[in-house]
């Protein structure tokens, strides 16, 4: 699951060596965590939150097939 989320973000980012996806497993819900520079935070949310949204979608959907639940945390170096 982390290779696909890190995969999609890296196509949206323009500076794709400070893209960090981590996974933390959790008993009943796993929690995957995007960290990215503070200049692509907006790329990754998108407008009103779209993008985000798109994602979430996508690793819910993958989720149900492998029957666990995540859930997308989005984060900038600030944090």
């Amino acid at each position: 699951m982390v290779e696909l989320v890190e995969y999609i973000v890296k196509q949206l980012v323009s500076d794709v060596e400070n893209v960090k996806v981590t996974l933390e497993e959790g008993e009943e819900q796993s929690k995957i965590s995007i960290r990215v520079a503070s200049c692509d935070t907006g790329k990754i949310i998108g407008k009103q939150g779209k993008i985000a949204s798109a994602i979430r979608t996508v690793v819910k959907a993958v989720g149900m097939k492998e029957g666990k639940k995540y859930s997308v945390e989005i984060l900038d170096d600030n944090d």
